[in-house]
């Protein structure tokens, strides 16, 4: 018996033709789930840690974002507001102009933002009279340049369980460990943003539910000789969050428990790709280098557990 090829060749172009259908139609559903945010934000080193690794994970993830930093080192909402007050009353004192030549002022006219953020310094985080009256001032002053953006407030995340000292919760007193600052800044973050109807970019608890955990905590290095250390060798600070110890260029054993390190940068970005994008960081791939695959996997999960809360 004999068969016709016409049948063969139909189908073969009938397949070929559901191919280039199919591609297009996948494409229009990946550029719909792709979202443009503008982002401005205020605050510091702390805000700059967090946001590191932030525009990787956009890419990754398929999004546009546009962000613009007002970071000063170490400032308070009330340094922010001074620097407003300084550019409002002599528009042309350099001193006004802390953000690479800008003040607030010009940075939140340049366009429309979708989102702006505000924090208070870590180590003023736990002490909330400290938050007034500058937070209502600077929210006062963004809603006036940009009245259709979301203003979000940054929490903040406790120092390491071994630092010196920690956050103020009086104008007087510290906390006494990173579990209070964790619990006062948390308590501080949440009466501002009740207040002003915020919603919070919770940085502050992936840290403490990291910093908690009986498997992932870090556990400060008994062995080591803190008295006598021998350079060039540093404690064990396996999980750490924060930058922990290090050498001086003079030989000196110091530290750092209060800046985030890469597994802590990686921990806030993902914190806040989670709630700008409101979608699960999980099966990102990108994790810097320094960061094990197996902590950086624990870390993902941690930052969408949080954030959908």
């Amino acid at each position: 018996m004999k068969y016709s090829k016409i049948p063969v060749i139909s189908i073969l172009c009938f397949i070929i033709g559901l191919l280039f259908t199919i591609d297009p139609v996948k494409a229009q559903v990946e550029n719909k789930n792709e979202k443009e945010i503008r982002l401005l934000v205020i605050g510091n080193s702390f805000s700059r840690n967090a946001t590191l690794y932030l525009p990787q994970l956009a890419v990754e993830g398929g999004h546009k974002l546009i962000i613009q930093k007002a970071e000063i080192s170490g400032s308070p909402l009330k340094k922010h507001w001074e620097l407003v007050e300084i550019a409002a009353s002599n528009p042309d004192d350099p001193e006004g102009k802390p953000y690479k030549g800008k003040s607030l002022k010009m940075l939140l006219m340049d366009g429309k933002w979708d989102i702006v953020t505000l924090q208070q310094a870590s180590t003023y985080s736990a002490y909330s009279d400290s938050y007034y009256p500058y937070i209502n001032y600077l929210y006062n002053f963004i809603k006036k340049f940009q009245p259709n953006a979301e203003i979000v407030i940054h929490q903040t995340w406790p120092y390491r369980k071994d630092a010196k000292y920690f956050s103020r919760v009086t104008a007087e007193e510290r906390a006494k460990s990173a579990q209070e600052m964790w619990a006062k800044s948390r308590i501080a973050y949440h009466k501002v943003a009740k207040e002003l109807n915020m919603r919070i970019i919770p940085v502050g608890d992936a840290f403490w539910e990291v910093s908690s955990d009986h498997k992932w905590k870090f556990v400060p290095d008994i062995d080591y000789n803190f008295e006598n250390p021998i350079y060039p060798e540093l404690p064990n600070e396996k999980n750490s969050l924060n930058v922990g110890y290090s050498w001086t260029k003079n030989k000196k054993l110091k530290l750092d428990a209060n800046h985030a390190n890469q597994a802590g940068c990686y921990l806030g970005a993902l914190i806040w790709y989670s709630f700008l994008f409101r979608e699960s960081p999980v099966n990102l791939k990108f994790v810097p280098e320094n960061v094990s695959q197996d902590f950086a996997a624990y870390l993902r999960a941690v930052a969408w557990k949080t954030v959908s809360k």
